[in-house]
């Protein structure tokens, strides 16, 4: 009987395991060096100054580590089981260089290193030929439906009315 914990506690520790388990495997077919890109030209909402009053109008660094999120998220996400996502956990971005509108941002990102439940990944973005941002972002893989629950997502529903 000393093995007994309170009623809930060992059965949400339990749960936690099989969802650490699930997760890990979930990371099977995922490889170091995955590569993905998103492309994106600079607007004017894109910009600092589309966010913030009297700023200049050049491309966000918030802007710029999404597209950095997207490309990561893009490079493992047609290697995940079904119903597994990557969620961002952890970015150490630096911003190098301004950008104005009207110029092709490449953001790229490569998988560098696979832990138990994450994945980290070494993100750049380009303007032309000149490197404007780099640093690592950190993924943690997640089945959405048990993500969902643990965090109370309500699922939106439309009316046809």
């Amino acid at each position: 009987m000393k093995d007994k914990l309170p009623l809930g506690v060992s059965n949400n520790r339990r749960l936690l395991t099989i969802a650490d388990e699930e997760a890990m495997g979930a990371l099977d077919n995922v490889t170091i060096g995955m590569t993905a890109t998103k492309t994106v030209s600079v607007s004017s909402a894109m910009t600092v100054g589309h966010f913030v009053a009297n700023m200049p109008q050049v491309y966000a660094t918030p802007m710029m580590i999404l597209h950095m999120e997207m490309a990561s998220g893009s490079a493992i996400a047609s290697h995940l089981p079904e119903g597994f996502v990557s969620v961002g956990m952890d970015v150490k971005v630096r911003h190098l260089a301004a950008t104005p509108v009207g110029r092709t941002v490449r953001a790229i990102a490569r998988v560098i290193q696979i832990d138990g439940r994450s994945v980290l990944f070494e993100v750049e973005a380009w303007d032309g030929d000149r490197k404007i941002g780099d640093g690592t972002h950190r993924r943690g893989i997640v089945n959405v439906v048990e993500f969902e629950k643990r965090f109370g997502v309500k699922q939106l529903t439309m009316s046809l009315d």
